[in-house]
């Protein structure tokens, strides 16, 4: 952790990524998500799902909940950000941590040269303890690991896949998040925005901030034509 300081890397967490606000409906893979995360013994866990679905959101809500705690420490590392680095400076220390979640794995597992670490940082929180949950856009076995024992230490542990959400949830989705602005949020206006942006949630929240910025400069409600002209869709 202290190689992290050194190294000047900020990573900060999104303070709106909880567990309080993350949207899962009864019976969904979401919802399955966000109880194995609270709830599991579980000393590895692995998310897939495609990008948009909300791993990162989950990821990060592990670490902002903490209920792994026996130092107070969790950690979060957003690989796509981190994937220059040298892979050995960024995990050395870490398994102290009580929680550290690898988000977007996909974006190093193939490389070579972040293969051996992986697989010692596995090792080493496996000995200290350390919970580790990390996400993937990809199945695991497509990864492109050409490290046999890296690919069955990453498959050791729980895997849970994430579906995305259909019509119907993503315009819940988005009414869900908008409530808790307090802002209120038509069905129209709703599938407006379903039609005229991408459907990743990453995409949907940004804009949903942005309207909500919007929204109390001009003391706007949520038209249609406000909606619109706001976000220029």
């Amino acid at each position: 952790m202290s190689q992290l300081h050194q190294m000047n890397l900020e990573v900060k967490l999104d303070d709106q990524a909880t567990f309080d606000n993350f949207y899962a409906p009864k019976g969904s893979t979401q919802q399955l998500a966000k109880f194995l995360l609270q709830e599991s013994g579980q000393q590895f866990v692995c998310l897939v799902g495609n990008s948009g679905s909300g791993l990162s959101h989950l990821l990060q809500a592990s670490c902002q909940r903490g209920p792994f705690d026996r130092s107070g420490d969790a950690i979060y590392l957003p690989l796509k950000e981190l994937k220059e680095y040298p892979p050995q400076h960024i995990f050395e220390g870490l398994e102290a941590a009580s929680l550290v979640c690898l988000d977007d794995l996909q974006e190093v597992a193939d490389n070579p040269d972040w293969q051996v670490p992986l697989f010692n940082f596995f090792n080493e929180c496996k000995q200290s303890g350390a919970k580790l949950i990390f996400s993937s856009s990809l199945l695991l076995e497509d990864l492109g690991i050409q490290l046999p024992d890296l690919l069955s230490r990453l498959q050791s542990g729980l895997i849970h896949g994430l579906i995305d959400f259909g019509d119907d949830d993503l315009r819940r989705l988005l009414q869900f998040r908008s409530n808790l602005r307090g802002m209120y949020l038509s069905d129209e206006v709703a599938r407006f925005l379903l039609t005229r942006l991408s459907r990743d949630t990453k995409t949907l929240m940004t804009a949903l901030e942005t309207l909500d910025s919007a929204s109390l400069r001009e003391q706007r409600r949520l038209t249609t034509p406000f909606v619109k002209a706001t976000l220029d869709i």
